[in-house]
């Protein structure tokens, strides 16, 4: 991967641009998956404590004979009602997934004591457990409450983004505060014929790309993080190949086009 492919947080810690996400993958065939993204060439993975799976990730990470530094790891805290049970909570996700630091932190969703939950994040961020913290589904109002009454502005913000759901008012509120837009189902999971869609079929066989491919690059190229899943080592390596193409102005034009305003999951 080259240096394109990374990107500064607003502290300075370097994150990559594409990750291999682990939702829904069963802990039974984690470690597997993660050690061949690894292979594929991928050094950003993303878990959560409600995935289930942070024992396995760690484990594909210590084993892979890849330096600790060269790997970025990302989970969420679940749960959470306040500062303690945060605190125990980071502590928790530490042990599961054997690691002496996590690279990245999200608050999964806006719930519980969200001031309290995160003064334990920035409290364990000053102590060197955490090298970045931001969240994970605050949408507008709720990232706006947030960066108000926080002293480490979050880092990331990840976020149900694809091109049914493009979230660009929320993107240009987070870059006025220096948070990085994270995309969750960069595919859309599949749903609303993302890949039998004729806009995206078009500029694609235009390409020599597959839709996913193209769907990811429209993200990508507006600098939003995005994080694919599959358990397929083929399809990993060719989520990862969409740094070799350029979607014309035009192209991007057309795929905007594609907004429906609405989540496909009914969560946020």
């Amino acid at each position: 991967m080259n240096n394109l492919e990374y990107i500064k947080l607003n502290n300075g810690v370097e994150m990559s641009r594409i990750g291999y996400g682990v939702y829904l993958i069963p802990s039974g065939i984690t470690e597997r998956c993660v050690r061949d993204a690894l292979n594929v060439g991928y050094r950003s993975i993303d878990t959560a404590q409600c995935y289930y799976n942070e024992r396995e990730v760690g484990t594909a990470v210590r084993k892979s004979g890849i330096p600790r530094h060269e790997i970025f790891v990302t989970t969420k805290l679940w749960g959470g009602s306040g500062y303690k049970d945060t605190v125990a909570s980071i502590n928790s996700s530490l042990n599961k997934l054997g690691l002496d630091y996590i690279d990245l932190l999200l608050i999964h969703e806006p719930t519980g004591d969200i001031p309290e939950i995160y003064r334990a994040m920035e409290d364990a961020y000053h102590a060197g457990k955490l090298r970045a913290i931001g969240v994970a589904n605050f949408l507008d109002d709720a990232y706006l409450q947030l960066v108000k009454q926080v002293k480490v502005i979050p880092a990331v913000n990840q976020v149900e983004t694809h091109v049914f759901r493009q979230q660009s008012s929320l993107r240009n509120l987070m870059e006025q505060y220096g948070t990085r837009h994270e995309a969750w189902s960069p595919l859309a999971a599949g749903r609303n014929g993302i890949f039998t869609n004729p806009v995206l079929t078009e500029i694609a066989h235009a390409h020599g790309k597959s839709v996913a491919q193209v769907a990811l690059r429209f993200l990508f190229q507006q600098g939003i993080i995005v994080i694919p899943k599959s358990t397929h080592k083929e399809r990993m390596r060719e989520n990862e190949e969409i740094n070799d193409f350029i979607l014309t102005d035009e192209e991007m034009q057309c795929i905007k086009t594609l907004e429906q305003g609405k989540s496909l999951f009914g969560w946020w």
